[in-house]
């Protein structure tokens, strides 16, 4: 249900980067593709620097459906994912936890989403405790397809 292409529209993090480089968020899209039936391939597309990038990650199945484990060098850089709350057909809002930090994202199968759906959105961001100054939205137009074989960064994080 969640193969194919995503646009990113929001995210709400505490993250220090986002927060000093949040005026030059580009847009983003993914690519999700379903492996062996539970597993997923991440691939994902922004600009940086005025490039197309790639980044490629592994979502490894966890205990229960629409639980997800990304798994980066170490025991500390483990990130749980989490689906909370999906319309195929038009958005999906994943939990991303790293330790005692969490993540909210906001994709949506095109740049542009209801306000219903960012209405979802933004309660679940105010049930885990994240507030909208540091909830932001990413620019609807300047997407990457793809990227040359020298932009692809294979990596778990």
């Amino acid at each position: 249900q969640l193969s194919g292409r995503w646009f990113l529209v929001g995210m709400a993090s505490h993250c220090s980067y986002l927060a000093e480089h949040s005026h030059q968020l580009e847009a983003t899209t993914v690519t999700m593709t379903v492996l062996d039936g539970q597993s997923l391939a991440i691939s994902t597309f922004r600009k940086l620097d005025r490039m197309c990038w790639e980044v490629r990650q592994h979502y490894l199945p966890a205990q229960a459906p629409g639980r997800f484990l990304l798994k980066g060098e170490g025991d500390c850089s483990k990130v749980d994912v989490v689906v909370g709350e999906a319309d195929p057909s038009s958005f999906v809002i994943l939990y991303y936890q790293k330790g005692h930090s969490i993540s909210v994202k906001l994709y949506g199968r095109t740049s542009l989403v209801s306000d219903t759906v960012v209405d979802k959105f933004e309660q679940r961001v105010r049930a885990v405790g994240l507030s909208e100054d540091v909830t932001y939205y990413f620019p609807t137009y300047g997407f990457c397809d793809s990227a040359d074989e020298f932009h692809v960064l294979d990596g778990e994080l």
